[in-house]
C-alpha cells in the first residue's frame, strides 16, 4: 500500500521595516502597541540601579543631602551668597530636586543605546523607550527625596501655598528638557563614542550656569536674557516659586527656558528618528 506524501505549506507573515518618512513622524499608533515594553524597560531600569546595593534606594536621599551640606557651608557660610531671607540649606535643596532629576536622567539616558545595544542589533522596538525609561526611572529617586523636602519644610516653619499647583508643570518642564538634551546625546553617543567622557563634563559646567546655590537675581539685567537660554534657569527659579514662595520675576526667564526647551526637544526627536535607522549598525 502507497503512503501518500502530504505536504503541509507554512504560511510565514513577512514583517517589512521601513525608515519613516516626513519631517517628523512620532509613529504613535506603534508607540501605543509598544506601551507594556516602556513599562518593563522602566522597571528594569529601577532594579537594576538599586540591585547588589547596600543603602538602596537611600542613594536618592543621600546624594541630595551631601551637596545641600556642601554648598551650605561653601557658599552659604564661607561665601555668604544671599538666599532671598530663606534657610540656606532648603533654599538649596529645593533647587536640587530638579537639578539631580535632571542631570541623573540625562546621564542615564545618554548611554541607555549603548548599554541595551544587544536589543537594538537583535530585536526591534521602538529606540526611543530606551532614553524615555531612564527618564521615568529616575522619577522614583525625585518622589523618595521631595519626602525629605516635605520634612525640612516642617522643621523650618515654611507653608505650602496655593502656588505648589504650579509644581507638576515645572516637573514636566524638567523631564522635557532631560529627554530633549538625553535624545541628542544618545543618538550621538551611538556614533561618536567619545560623548560619554563629555557628559560629565557638561553637566559639571551645568550645574554651576544653574543658580543652585545662589539666586538667580545676582545676574545683571543686560545679561539675563542670555542666562535663561539655560533652560534650567526656569526650572530652579519655578521650583522656588511654587514651594517657598520666593518672590521672583518669573515671566521672562519662564518664556524663555520653556521656548528654549520646546525647540531643543523638537530638533531632538528630529534627529533621534533621522539617526534611529543606522543604530543597529552602528552600534
Amino acid at each position: 500500500m502507497k503512503k501518500k506524501e502530504c505536504s503541509e505549506r507554512i504560511e510565514q507573515k513577512e514583517i517589512l521595516l521601513e525608515p519613516p518618512r516626513g519631517w517628523l513622524n512620532l509613529r504613535m499608533k506603534e508607540l501605543w502597541e509598544f506601551r507594556e515594553l516602556l513599562y518593563f524597560l522602566t522597571w528594569r531600569d529601577i532594579k537594576v540601579r538599586y540591585k547588589q546595593t547596600f543603602l538602596g534606594a537611600a542613594w536618592a536621599i543621600i546624594q541630595p543631602i551631601i551637596t545641600m551640606v556642601i554648598f551650605s557651608i561653601v557658599f552659604g557660610k564661607l561665601a555668604k551668597l544671599p538666599s532671598e531671607g530663606f534657610p540656606y540649606p532648603i533654599f538649596t535643596y529645593t533647587a536640587l530636586l530638579p537639578w539631580q532629576l535632571f542631570s541623573r536622567s540625562l546621564s542615564d539616558a545618554s548611554a541607555s543605546l549603548i548599554s541595551n545595544k544587544h536589543m537594538i542589533s537583535k530585536i526591534y522596538f521602538p529606540r526611543i523607550f530606551l532614553p524615555i525609561s531612564s527618564i521615568l526611572s529616575s522619577l522614583v529617586d525625585f518622589f523618595i527625596a521631595f519626602l525629605v523636602l516635605l520634612g525640612m519644610m516642617v522643621y523650618y516653619e515654611i507653608a505650602i501655598t496655593w502656588r505648589i499647583l504650579f509644581l507638576p508643570a515645572f516637573l514636566l518642564l524638567a523631564v522635557i528638557s532631560a529627554l530633549a538634551a538625553g535624545l541628542w546625546l544618545s543618538a550621538l553617543n551611538v556614533r561618536y563614542r567619545d560623548i560619554k567622557y563629555v557628559t560629565p563634563f557638561l553637566l559639571r559646567v551645568w550645574l554651576y550656569a544653574t543658580p543652585i546655590a545662589y539666586t538667580s537675581s545676582l545676574i545683571p539685567k543686560e545679561w539675563e536674557l542670555v542666562y535663561g537660554l539655560n533652560p534650567m534657569v526656569g526650572i530652579v527659579n519655578g521650583f522656588r516659586w511654587a514651594i517657598l514662595g520666593q518672590s521672583i520675576e518669573l515671566s521672562s526667564l519662564a518664556i524663555i527656558s520653556t521656548s528654549v526647551v520646546l525647540m531643543f526637544f523638537i530638533s531632538g526627536l528630529f534627529y533621534f528618528q533621522r539617526m534611529e535607522q543606522t543604530f543597529a549598525d552602528l552600534i
